[in-house]
This record gives C-alpha cells, structure tokens and sequence, in this order.
C-alpha cells in the first residue's frame, strides 16, 4: 500500500473543537435546557458586540439559508418582486429567494475578485426589482461602496449573504453591517461553527424583532421565557413563521468559537501566504490577493484548473487529490448548471460566462484553523505533484 493510502485522510474543512466548547456543551447538557435558552441569548450579545451592535440588532437561527429567508419575509418585500444576486454561490442563496416568493434575477461575476459586478447589477435592474443580496465570496468583501449607492439611486433592500465573511471587513466596515441585513453562517465548514446555525444583523430594530419573531413560528414569546423560573407566559402567534430557532446546544459551541475568531483567522491567513508562495510558480490560477483597504475573511483558498494551461481537467485533479487521500471542494459550479434551475427559471450557464468559466475551473483546498504543519505540507506536496506531473 502507498504512503498515501496510509495516511489519514485529511477532512476538508474540518472544524477546530477545542475542551472549552466540549465541556460547554457537557454543561448544557447537564443543565436540562437544550432548546433555545440562556446560551443562545449569551451568544447573540457576544455577536452584537463583537460587530458593535446593539443586541437588539441580531437574532441567532439554525442555518445562514433561514437567516436570508427570514430576511426577506422580514423586509417585506412584495411577491413576485426581483432580487439580484450572484450566479457563483451555493443554491441556497437562490433558494431562499424562491422560498420568500421571490424570483431570482443573476448578474455576472468580475472574473478577478469572483464576486457579483456592480455593473452586472446596475444592468440587470428593471422596473420590478426590489432588493440585492450580494455574497462575500470565500470571504473577500464586495464593492460595498458601489453597491450601496446603486441601491440608494434605486430605493432597494441590501440583504448581504455573509456565509464566508464573519471576519470580513471593507474600508474599515465589517461585512453584513452596510445593507439592511447582513447573514452569517456557523456551518461546520464555517469560520466561527455552531454545527449548523445562523446569524441576522439588522439596522433596523423592529425589522430584527420581526425576524426573530418569524424564527420561531411567529410566537410572541420563545420556550426560555414561556417555561423559565418567573412563571408560564402565554404566547400568541402574530405571523406565519418558521421553525429556524438555534439551540442552546448550537450556542455552547458558538461561544468559545467566537471568543478565538481572531486567532482563527490569523491562523488561516499563514496557511493563505504558504499557500501562495508554495503554488506560484505552477500554471494554475490562484485566489487574486485581497484589495487595498479590505479585511479577507480567508474562508476558502481556491486554485483555478485550466487544462489548456496545465494539461489536467479539474475533474481529474479532484480525484488525484482524493486518491492521495486529501478532501477538496467546489464552491461553486455556477447556479445555471443545475438541472432544477434549468428546468423551472430556464437559466442557462451560457448567459453568464464568467460564473460558468470559474464555476468549471474551480478547486477549494483545506483551509482551517485546525490544519498542521504538516496537514498542509501534504496538502501542497500533493498539489505540486499532481500538477507538475502533468506538464
């Protein structure tokens, strides 16, 4: 059996556990409130701060998907009203549009920064548009600037899918604070991870009272003030909700993950740069570096496979990777390849070449906290060989 064969296999975005979030969730555990409770509320107000919000201003949920849907319902955005949004993203971006009754309308990446073009935005409004929801792409921050003003002339909702930019920042602002609502995701593969999870920031105080609202069946009142030790309160339903709560379980974990953030991400900026120096010289395309003035969320190093160039589909280097026993990932085959939207908005990835070019090209490597030294000597090695050994 070859060395590889023998080595573990290295997780892609396996999560960085440490003691502390394991005996927090041990004292959840044994404290009996495993449902949304005390540990969630410590959580929301340990987000707040960190992006120097009133607490008033997030509510915690169980994914980033239910914190966009619930955004939307929340804006109260007309059915059958435009959102623009990216082609390069995970369906669930566009699928929360459909779920809020909304249709979805794409517009082009830049092919440098791989994030929605402002100009692809200003193109594709009509007179039916009513929001954008623009995604920080492997954690490098949109042009907020252009997009905010483009929503200004317009009078729309900016709702920001921040799912790979917890810790992004543009000139200055941290990502998710310059539209209406900005989104964040604590998936495992996420930079802050709750297991799965979510996060809504609004500007708007009595928007986020009606998305957290919304969050949890449209109830007046959660089960942590209805059951808790100051006596039974009744609760009304106000709205149609949703069951998006987070759990206390979910926050045991978000709060020792959050408190080492910065650390996180000191950490994945020197795998980013040992990546970079260790991959320049090979005929592959790496991830551009981050623009002046612009804090990356470093969430996904990506390498660009272009067989004209380096003689190997990406398809093939995904499984040499695998063979060598190292996990990858493709963020993302652009939104139009997909059979369901094809078949029910018509979309073809030909209409938007740029999305379709990267989405086909596109290789995400382990890029995480909890990645040794070693971990990602292999995972270089492992690029290295299979690269050069096909030139």
């Amino acid at each position: 059996m070859s060395e590889a064969m023998q080595a573990p296999f290295l997780i892609f975005g396996a999560p960085s556990i440490g003691e502390e979030e394991i005996a927090e969730v041990e004292a959840c555990l044994r404290s009996g409130w495993l449902g949304t409770g005390p540990r969630v509320a410590q959580f929301e107000r340990d987000f707040a701060a960190w992006r120097g919000v009133a607490s008033s201003q997030v509510a915690a949920v169980n994914s980033c998907t239910a914190a966009l849907h619930v955004s939307m319902v929340a804006a109260g955005l007309e059915p059958g009203s435009e959102v623009i949004t990216t082609p390069l993203t995970f369906c669930a971006t566009v699928n929360a549009i459909l779920h809020a009754g909304l249709k979805p309308v794409l517009a082009d990446v830049d092919p440098v920064t791989q994030n929605i073009d402002p100009d692809a935005i200003a193109a594709a409004i009509t007179p039916r548009t009513r929001a954008i929801l623009p995604v920080h792409f492997a954690g490098r921050p949109c042009a907020m600037d252009r997009i905010m003003a483009i929503a200004g002339k317009h009078d729309l909702v900016v709702i920001e899918d921040c799912a790979h930019a917890v810790e992004s920042e543009f000139r200055g602002q941290a990502a998710g604070t310059f539209g209406d609502f900005g989104c964040y995701s604590f998936y495992a593969t996420k930079n802050v991870v709750t297991g799965e999870g979510g996060m809504i920031l609004g500007r708007d105080e009595e928007r986020i009272a009606r998305a957290r609202m919304l969050a949890l069946h449209g109830m007046s009142r959660d089960a942590w003030h209805r059951f808790g030790d100051k006596g039974y309160k009744h609760y009304q339903v106000i709205e149609c909700g949703f069951k998006y709560n987070m759990m206390d379980l979910q926050a045991a974990i978000g709060i020792h993950q959050l408190a080492r953030v910065e650390a996180g991400w000191q950490r994945r900026q020197a795998l980013w740069a040992r990546y970079d120096a260790a991959f320049a010289d090979l005929p592959i395309g790496l991830s551009a570096a981050p623009e002046p003035d612009t804090r990356h969320g470093y969430h996904l190093y990506t390498l660009m496979i272009d067989p004209a160039r380096c003689g190997i589909e990406r398809d093939e280097f995904l499984e040499a990777m695998n063979r060598a026993r190292i996990g990858t990932g493709v963020h993302y085959l652009s939104i139009p390849e997909h059979p369901y939207y094809q078949a029910e908005l018509g979309w073809q990835p030909e209409a938007w070449p740029v999305a379709q070019r990267l989405g086909r090209q596109t290789v995400s490597i382990p890029l995480s906290p909890g990645l040794s030294d070693d971990d990602a000597g292999r995972v270089i090695d492992a690029v290295r060989t299979i690269v050069v050994g096909t030139m």
